[in-house]
């Protein structure tokens, strides 16, 4: 158990307060035990009392006598630790008549002013419990006489006493705390168990084997096996988007490299296409680091126009598939002015026109049409992209949307592309459809954007 565990220190405190606990009991339990056999020591010597009472005869010439043998036997041992002694009062002044046998050699104990009828029972300083009794006695002749009869204990018998029960209180005391305190630990490690179950379940997400807390907690820790799991997904999110973001990056510079690499043989003829090719890396870095940096959808604030976007990936991917000749189709207004960022644009135009010149035989077909009063639903834009590829299976269309899945594996390509083109059209609150073109009969993709 470590010093700084929880368990430790409710272990320490329970103790503590135990300790203090069955000490204060200790001494309660004590007095009350002394002050019971001192009760019953009284009673005892009371007894006493009233045996050497029946014994004592009144002579008619007003002597008290004593029998020579008492009922007690310990009256007539010496040393015997139980002493008997007879004083007369006289003028408010004891005088010693009578004293036990085994009282032989003490000094009788000088007795309190009492009144007849009246005892008074007392520890004097040398360690004996006495109990005196004022009597007045009558003799034949209506003479009366004041005597005290008292008898006396070594307070060593309600010592010893004492003593033992002192000695078994503590051992069953310290018994009682050390099963106590097993008890309270083993309550303890019960009650702190989910927390455990918490720490564990939190090391099998560090290790991989969970993805979340999913265990069955207790009320009070629903909450914080919530929170972490919240705490758990966004971090698991953020670290997907940069994940992401950077294989969009690495997709993204595909284009305009490939570009790059095609005027490397004639750069002076090509140089203004080698600077712009390069002003767009830098544009795709920056709008990619501020993707990675996002954390949740932003609003838009910017317009971009959706002709000059779509013109410069058209001048862009007939200098990349130069070999195929292909022939761009492109329907856009002169100016086409949307609400959107202008990487969002590129990323979602450039990654569909370049599957199309990827996929096509020789036909790709660009539309952008602009709906004002919002007549097709929520949408204001539509960008339709067309080739007379091969298509894509329906029952593939869905598939490929998630990244790493290409629609034909042996055709260059990461499988990023479309689910780039899904996320972002969905973070732009537009809607992606696909399906096989009417007009050229290859794919067809449909972008409607707000």
């Amino acid at each position: 158990m470590q010093i700084r565990s929880l368990s430790f220190r409710l272990l320490i405190a329970a103790a503590l307060v135990l300790a203090a606990f069955f000490a204060l009991v200790a001494v309660v339990l004590e007095q009350s035990f002394r002050e019971s056999a001192e009760q019953t020591l009284k009673e005892k010597l009371q007894v006493q009392v009233y045996s050497l009472l029946s014994a004592a005869d009144l002579k008619q010439s007003g002597e008290l006598a004593m029998p020579a043998s008492l009922p007690e036997p310990r009256f007539s041992n010496p040393g015997s630790g139980l002493y008997g002694f007879i004083q007369q009062i006289k003028k408010n002044k004891p005088m010693l008549v009578w004293r036990s046998p085994s009282a032989i050699g003490l000094d009788p104990i000088a007795p309190p002013e009492l009144s007849a009828g009246h005892s008074a029972f007392l520890l004097d300083d040398k360690g004996h419990y006495a109990l005196h009794y004022d009597v007045i006695w009558e003799s034949r002749a209506r003479v009366e006489r004041e005597y005290v009869f008292t008898v006396t204990e070594d307070a060593e018998f309600v010592s010893s006493q004492v003593e033992i029960f002192k000695a078994n209180l503590r051992f069953w005391l310290l018994a009682l705390a050390l099963v106590l305190i097993f008890i309270q630990f083993a309550v303890w490690r019960w009650s702190l168990k989910p927390l455990r179950i918490i720490v564990e379940d939190l090391e099998a997400i560090e290790k991989g084997k969970k993805f979340r807390l999913d265990g069955r907690y207790p009320t009070e820790l629903e909450g914080l096996a919530g929170n972490l799991n919240a705490l758990i997904s966004s971090e698991r999110a953020h670290m997907e988007r940069y994940r992401n973001t950077l294989a969009d990056l690495a997709h993204s510079l595909k284009t305009p490299l490939a570009i790059l690499r095609g005027c490397v043989e004639s750069f002076s003829v090509n140089k203004d296409t080698v600077q712009e090719q390069i002003s767009r890396m830098n544009e795709i870095v920056e709008y990619q680091l501020q993707r990675a940096a996002a954390k949740g959808e932003q609003k838009i604030t910017k317009s971009v126009d959706a002709s000059i976007v779509i013109n410069k990936i058209t001048s862009s991917l007939a200098k990349v598939y130069a070999d195929k000749q292909i022939n761009f189709k492109i329907t856009v207004p002169e100016s086409c002015l949307i609400y959107c960022e202008e990487g969002d644009l590129y990323e979602i135009a450039g990654n569909l026109m370049d599957n199309a010149c990827k996929w096509c035989r020789q036909q790709v077909t660009v539309s952008v049409t602009l709906d004002n009063q919002k007549r097709s639903g929520d949408y204001s834009l539509l960008l339709h992209v067309e080739d007379d590829g091969p298509g894509i299976p329906k029952d593939k269309l869905k598939e490929i949307l998630k990244r790493g899945v290409r629609a034909d594996e042996n055709i260059h390509g990461h499988g990023i592309g479309m689910a780039v083109v899904a996320e972002l059209t969905g973070l732009l609150g537009g809607k992606l459809e696909g399906g096989k073109s009417r007009a050229l009969g290859g794919m067809s993709w449909k972008v409607y954007l707000p």
